[in-house]
């Protein structure tokens, strides 16, 4: 890895990223570890296509239903479900607008360690995010003032 600065050794120290090496990127690279140290980016691709699925099968659509109203192909959706091609941030948006979907769900599958310092924190904070997206906007706009006064000011 290139030699790091000082203001970039302080930077990857605030915020827990560790040097690792990945199949699909050639040389380290910086990442925040997970729960059970650094997933991989195939694994995530895994998580993510498992919690795809799990939301179509929710819904009621087949592979083929979905996959016509993005405008692809079964097949090639069907490497999406089984993480064999990945998914860009646009499909993923566009994926969550016709499931009706927060990308916080599908997110959280694949990175939880980006919601807390611990697997329980984690789901508390990716739940009551889901519960956010359930309240109504004038709910929503009483909590976040509440909320706006709790968090400490430096």
């Amino acid at each position: 890895m290139a030699k790091k600065k000082r203001s970039d050794a302080a930077w990857i120290a605030r915020r827990g990223l560790v040097e690792t090496r990945d199949t699909e990127i050639h040389r380290p690279i910086l990442r925040k570890p997970g729960f059970n140290g650094v997933p991989t980016f195939g694994e995530m691709e895994t998580s993510l296509g498992r919690a795809l699925r799990a939301k179509r099968s929710e819904r009621k659509l087949t592979r083929e239903q979905l996959a016509t109203m993005i405008g692809l192909s079964t097949q090639v959706f069907g490497r999406y479900e089984k993480a064999i091609s990945k998914m860009n941030v646009t499909r993923l948006i566009h994926l969550c607008e016709i499931l009706d979907v927060s990308p916080v769900d599908l997110i959280y599958e694949a990175a939880p360690h980006l919601f807390g310092d611990t697997p329980q924190e984690a789901k508390l904070r990716a739940s009551a995010a889901r519960w956010l997206w359930e309240l109504p906007a004038s709910t929503v706009a009483a909590l976040h003032d509440v909320m706006v006064t709790m968090i400490p000011r430096s």
